[in-house]
Formats: C-alpha cells, sequence, structure tokens
C-alpha cells in the first residue's frame, strides 16, 4: 500500500506472538494443542503486590504520573540496583517505561542516526532488530555456536566492531538460548568495549532472577565499572515477579541518555500505568523469598525438558544457564520426510509439521537469526511439558 511508510516494509511481525495466536486459533477451533511460545511465567503475581495496586487505587493513585516514573518507585529501583548488582544510581538517571521494550524503543529512538550499527548476537529475541531498523538503525548480526553455548565470544565481538558501531545489544540469561555468562566470559567482553570508547552497551537484565544451579549473575557495569557512563542497564518486573500484564520495564544510565530518553517518552505515552508503579514499588521493595522457590520450579522444569529432548531422534539440546528456554537443534532431522508427507528442509518446515501432527506449539528458530534449532518455553506445567515432549519425540520417530 502506497500510503504506507517505507520504513514498515524492512519490519516484520512478531514470530512470537504469531505462534501463541495461532495456537489460540487452533485450540478455539477445537485441536488438542499444547502452547510452548508465550514467554512469561505461568505463576500468578504474588498477593502482596496485588494488594499494594489495589490500595493505590484506594489512596486514589490514578493521575498522570511525570514521565520517567514516580519518584517512589525510582528510589526504589535505585535501592535495587545497589542490592542486587552494586550499582549506584539517583533517580534521575533512572526511566520507567510501558515494559522493557519502550525502554529499548526509547534508547534507540534518543541515540541513532541513519547508518548507525547495533550488534545483536544471535540468535536473539525478535524484537531486537526491528526496533533498530524502525529507528534508521543497522543492525548487525554476531552470530554464536552451539558448541559455544550460544554466547558471544571475545575474538567474534573484536571482529564485528567498526567506526559506525553505536550499541552491543548484551542479554543474559537469553531469550531465546537461556545461555548466560560467567564473571570471567562477560570480563572477557567489556575488555574489548574498553578498548572501543564509542561503543555503548544496552544490557538486557530481564531474567537475572533465573539463573539456575551455583551459577552467579553479572552485569556489564558491575563487572568492568569504567563502562558504567556508557552503559543503559534495562530490567523490568516482568519475569521474577510474574507481572508481565502489569507492563513495568526500567532502566539505569547517564543522566544525558535518560533526559534523551524521557523527551522520547514525553512524546509516546507519557507516564506509565500509576496502578502498576506502585504495585512494582511493593515488588521491588517487598519480600523477596518466593522468587527462589518458583526459580526452583522453573529448574525442574529446564531439567526434566533437555532430558526428554535429548531422547527425541535427531534433536540435540544444550543445557542453558538461565531464563525459561531451550533452544535445541532439530539440525539431525532436516532432509527427513514428517509424518504429513513434508519434506522438513528448515526448522520453520519442522516445526509447522509438528503443530500439524502432534499440537505442539513452539518457535522456529530463525525467527530469532540461527538455525536450523527451535525454541521452547517451559514456563508451564510439568504435566503440559512431560506430554509436550513425549509428543516431539514421537514425532521425531515418525520422521523418515
Amino acid at each position: 500500500m502506497a500510503f504506507l511508510s517505507d520504513t514498515l516494509a524492512r519490519v516484520k511481525p512478531s514470530a512470537t506472538i504469531a505462534v501463541s495466536s495461532k495456537a489460540r486459533e487452533l485450540k478455539a477451533a477445537g485441536r488438542d494443542v499444547i502452547g510452548l511460545g508465550a514467554g512469561e511465567p505461568d505463576f500468578d503475581t504474588p498477593d502482596n503486590i496485588k494488594a499494594a495496586a489495589v490500595e493505590a487505587i484506594n489512596r486514589g493513585e490514578t493521575k498522570y504520573t511525570a514521565v520517567p516514573g514516580i519518584i517512589e518507585l525510582r528510589e526504589a529501583i535505585c535501592g535495587k540496583f545497589k542490592r542486587e548488582n552494586g550499582l549506584d544510581y539517583t533517580p534521575d538517571q533512572i526511566i520507567v517505561a510501558t515494559g522493557g521494550k519502550q525502554v529499548l524503543y526509547n534508547a534507540f529512538a534518543a541515540t541513532l542516526n541513519p547508518g548507525d550499527e547495533v550488534l545483536i548476537p544471535a540468535p536473539y529475541w525478535v524484537s531486537y532488530p526491528d526496533m533498530v531498523l524502525l529507528n534508521g538503525g543497522e543492525p548487525v548480526f554476531v552470530e554464536t555456536t552451539l558448541e559455544d553455548g550460544f554466547k558471544l565470544t571475545a575474538a567474534a565481538l573484536e571482529a564485528a566492531i567498526t567506526p559506525k558501531t553505536k550499541w552491543l545489544i548484551f542479554n543474559s540469561p537469553s531469550n531465546p538460548s537461556g545461555a548466560a555468562y560467567t564473571r570471567d566470559e562477560l570480563t572477557a567482553l567489556t575488555d574489548v568495549l574498553m578498548r572501543h570508547p564509542h561503543v555503548w552497551v544496552l544490557t538486557d537484565d530481564m531474567y537475572e532472577h533465573l539463573c539456575y544451579g551455583d551459577f552467579t549473575f553479572t552485569t556489564p557495569a558491575q563487572v568492568e565499572p569504567a563502562l558504567y557512563e556508557r552503559t543503559l542497564t534495562m530490567n523490568g518486573v516482568s519475569k521474577a515477579y510474574a507481572m508481565t500484564g502489569w507492563r513495568i520495564g526500567y532502566a539505569g544510565g547517564p543522566v544525558e541518555l535518560i533526559k534523551a530518553m524521557t523527551k522520547v517518552q514525553g512524546q509516546q505515552t507519557s507516564g506509565t500505568c500509576s496502578i502498576a508503579q506502585w504495585a512494582a514499588v511493593e515488588a521491588l521493595n517487598g519480600p523477596q523469598d518466593f522468587i527462589a522457590e518458583r526459580r526452583a520450579v522453573f529448574e525442574e522444569r529446564r531439567d526434566l525438558v533437555v532430558s526428554m529432548l535429548n531422547q527425541a531422534n535427531g534433536i540435540q539440546c544444550p543445557m542453558p544457564e538461565g531464563a525459561f528456554y531451550v533452544y535445541p537443534s532439530c539440525a539431525g532431522l532436516m532432509g527427513k520426510t514428517a509424518p504429513n508427507g513434508t519434506k522438513m528442509e528448515t526448522d520453520e518446515d519442522f516445526v509447522t509439521a509438528l503443530l500439524e501432527a502432534e499440537g505442539v506449539a513452539v518457535v522456529h528458530g530463525s525467527a530469532f537469526g540461527l538455525g536450523p534449532n527451535f525454541r521452547i518455553s517451559y514456563a508451564t506445567s510439568t504435566e503440559a511439558l512431560t506430554e509436550a515432549c513425549e509428543r516431539i519425540q514421537r514425532f521425531c520417530a515418525a520422521c523418515t
């Protein structure tokens, strides 16, 4: 349609949203479908957080708020950064937005000029490159490998940096792979960044509290304090606090960058929902014990899914360190014929045939920039995961 922006033609719809929508449509039509595409916890928001929202309503906290967020929440975020990450921020260095997506979009809108490059390790969250494109930048993909645990290496980072590089997006634990970087692995990357002072770092720490075993989470500005002045540390309450629908993301960074992002947000949405902000104050300042309890459940599910997928013909599934995703390879099935007669040449062929044959909805890896793989979210019940993995095993056994 000639009326529409040329920029829009460069942008793809979200593959993860598309898979979830397709699963809902099939369920509505009477199909027995297990949806493993959604990236949100199946737990409910804790009662104390919901109660704080009700109390805020009853107090009349229902008006417009300051664009970067209410002062109480920005102070709570400063406390969280200091307590958990050893990072010192003041409220004027904090912005609260309508989810992590808006934080990222604000940052790109405030900083990117035509031709600016943004380094994005692949596999990546599906929205990163499209946000860069919408804001006039150029996404530059840096591939990782299953053998390296889907982690960016220092050598690959060094090779990808050019004079046009403005940002590195750093997501740990990762969506879609679940890969998380140890302090030593992160230090190797920050050492590279210290040699290139024109490159800024945008961290996506949304899965910070979902690291398993004895893994210790660290974030770039924590590992290399000299990066503090050119790092935007982004986080939110969606995953750890099961508050996806509340739409609260936040970030800490240099004052001038936060001011610029606030200017962008002021012409987009203005302040985030007042009620959700008060709920987030309670989330960050209130009891935190439930996080460990839920993390233990996710870890059990991870171990179950990895074990069962590695028993499926043609599937290779590494053990991720965090998040609630696995990113198995289906390379062993490429070129084979699915039970419905489809010859599978791509991971998209695989996930389409799996959905048709067994009613299991997963997301194809090429949507995340690296295949042939697929992503499974194990943020659902153990019963559903067991049944889904049994169906995947049956499907793979039937491929010829």
